[in-house]
C-alpha cells in the first residue's frame, strides 16, 4: 500500500479547496472511519483564503441527498432558496408567457438547494474544521507532481513540497493536476454570461408566484432563481455571439462590464427582465463559458493520482449540475477508497489502489460525461440553436423547446448514488 513515513498512515492530498475539494475531504473522512490504517487528509488551496467568487449555485436533489447523508442537511436547507415547487418556468422573452413549467422533485427534507456559493463553501469549511476532517493549507499552488515509488510529491509554487499516497485533483477547469497528464485546452463555447445578485425585496409588482424563471430567445436566455432563503435573486444572462466575438472576454469571475451592455443585449426582453437588469450593480461580472472535451482516463500513476469535478469533466452550466456532479464524484471516491483500505474481507483482499481508482472511474465517468454532453445540448435547446431548431422561426421552436425540456432533468435528479455503488460492487463480485 505504501506510506509516507509510517506504515499505518495513508495520506490523501486534495489539490483545490473549492466546493468539490472540501466535500471530498468530508466524504473521505466520513467513509474511511473503518479503514485499517489512519487516513490523514490535507487540502491545498492556491488562494490566500478559502472562498468562492461568484454568485449562486444550484444543487439538485441528487447532490442534496449526499449532503444530508453527511449530516449537513439542516445546515444546507438553512442557506438554500425556496423554489416553491418549481424547478424553472420557461417563458417567452417578449411577453413572459409560460412555455413550460418543470416541477421540482418532492423529497421532503431532502430537496433542491439553490445557494449562494459563498454560503455553501462556508458551510463545508465549517464542517471540515469542526470535524477535524482535514488540515487546511493556503497559498499552495500546485506546479508539478513527482512519483516517488509508492507515493507522490506535490511541488508548489513557493518551493515547498508535500508527499501523499493519493493525490486528488479538485482544482477546476484549469487543473494543474490534470495538466500533468493531458494536453488539451478548455473549449470556447462562444457564449458569455452576465452574472449578478439583486435583493428580492427590491422587486416591485412581481407577476409570478416564484422566482425561478428562464426567458428564452434565439441566441440568448435570461435565468433567475432565489438564494439565501429567498432574500436574494441570482441572475445569469446568457448570450451566444460566436467564438470570435467573445475572444476578448476573460474566463474569470473578475471580468466586469457596464450594465448598459446587459441592457443592450436584452433590450427586447419583457418588463420583468428589464426591472431585474435595472437593479443590477453598475459593473456586473461578465465571463466566458468554456468546458472541456471528455477525458477518457481519470486516474494516473498506478492510481496514486485521480481527478474529479471540473478537473475531470468541466461542463457548461445549462443543467445546473456541475457542482452536483463534483459532489457525486467525491462521495463515490470516498466509498471506493474506504473499501480499499478497510479490513481485508474476502471481496477486497486483492484490491490495489489502482483497481480502487479504476472502480471509481468505471462508476462515475459514464454518468458525468453524459451530464457534460447534455449540458451542451441543453444550452443549444434553450437558445433554439440545435440542428432541428436553428432554421425554424421562434414560434416554431416553442413546442420543441417544451417537449425537449420536460423530462431533461429527471435522470440526473433520480439517480441514487449508493444504490449504483452497491450494484456495481455486486457485479464485480
Amino acid at each position: 500500500m505504501g506510506s509516507t513515513g509510517h506504515p499505518n498512515v495513508f495520506r490523501v492530498a486534495i489539490v483545490g479547496g473549492g466546493i468539490g475539494g472540501l466535500f471530498c475531504a468530508l466524504s473521505i473522512h466520513h467513509h474511511c472511519q473503518r479503514a485499517k490504517v489512519l487516513v490523514r487528509i490535507d487540502v491545498y488551496e492556491q488562494a490566500a483564503e478559502y472562498k468562492e467568487i461568484g454568485a449562486g449555485v444550484g444543487l439538485g436533489v441528487n447532490a442534496a441527498r449526499l449532503i444530508h447523508r453527511l449530516g449537513l442537511g439542516t445546515q444546507l436547507n438553512a442557506i438554500g432558496g425556496d423554489r416553491r415547487g418549481v424547478w424553472f418556468s420557461f417563458r417567452r422573452f417578449d411577453n413572459s408567457e409560460d412555455i413550460i413549467t418543470i416541477a421540482q422533485p418532492s423529497q421532503g427534507e431532502v430537496r433542491e438547494a439553490p445557494c449562494a456559493r459563498s454560503n455553501l463553501l462556508n458551510m463545508l469549511l465549517e464542517a471540515v474544521e469542526t470535524r477535524q476532517a482535514a488540515t487546511l493549507h493556503k497559498n499552495k499552488a500546485c506546479m508539478t507532481l513527482e512519483e516517488q515509488g509508492d507515493t507522490v510529491d506535490i511541488c508548489f509554487r513557493d518551493g515547498s513540497k508535500a508527499t501523499a499516497n493519493l493525490v486528488v485533483g479538485c482544482d477546476g477547469i484549469h487543473s494543474a493536476v490534470r495538466n500533468q497528464f493531458a494536453d488539451d485546452k478548455p473549449v470556447n463555447s462562444g457564449t458569455i454570461a452576465y452574472r449578478g445578485v439583486v435583493p428580492i425585496a427590491s422587486l416591485t409588482d412581481w407577476p409570478f408566484q416564484h422566482y425561478n424563471n428562464i426567458w428564452a430567445a434565439k441566441h440568448k436566455h435570461f435565468l433567475t432563481y432565489p438564494i439565501t432563503k429567498n432574500k436574494d435573486m441570482n441572475i445569469v444572462a446568457f448570450v451566444t455571439k460566436g467564438k470570435r466575438e467573445v475572444s476578448d472576454v476573460k474566463e474569470s469571475w473578475t471580468s466586469i462590464c457596464d450594465r448598459k451592455d446587459v441592457e443592450e443585449d436584452f433590450r427586447e426582453f419583457d418588463e420583468p427582465v428589464q426591472q431585474i437588469i435595472s437593479l443590477m450593480e453598475e459593473k456586473p461580472s461578465r465571463w466566458l463559458l468554456n468546458d472541456r472535451e471528455p477525458l477518457l482516463q481519470w486516474h494516473f500513476l498506478e492510481g496514486k493520482v485521480v481527478v474529479l469535478g471540473d478537473a475531470a469533466h468541466a461542463m457548461l452550466p445549462h443543467m445546473g449540475a456541475g457542482a452536483g456532479q463534483a459532489i457525486e464524484d467525491a462521495w463515490m471516491l470516498g466509498r471506493a477508497l474506504s473499501d480499499h483500505l478497510s479490513p481485508l474481507l474476502e471481496e477486497n483482499s486483492s484490491s490495489t489502489l489502482k483497481s480502487a481508482m479504476q472502480f471509481f472511474q468505471d462508476l462515475r465517468l459514464p454518468r458525468a460525461q453524459k451530464v457534460q454532453a447534455n449540458s451542451r445540448i441543453a444550452g443549444n435547446t434553450y437558445e433554439m440553436q440545435t440542428e432541428e431548431m436553428a432554421p425554424l422561426t421562434y414560434d416554431e421552436c416553442i413546442p420543441i423547446l417544451a417537449e425537449c425540456t420536460k423530462e431533461r432533468m429527471k435522470w440526473v435528479w433520480n439517480e441514487d448514488i449508493d444504490e449504483a455503488y452497491e450494484h456495481a460492487k455486486s457485479e464485480l463480485r
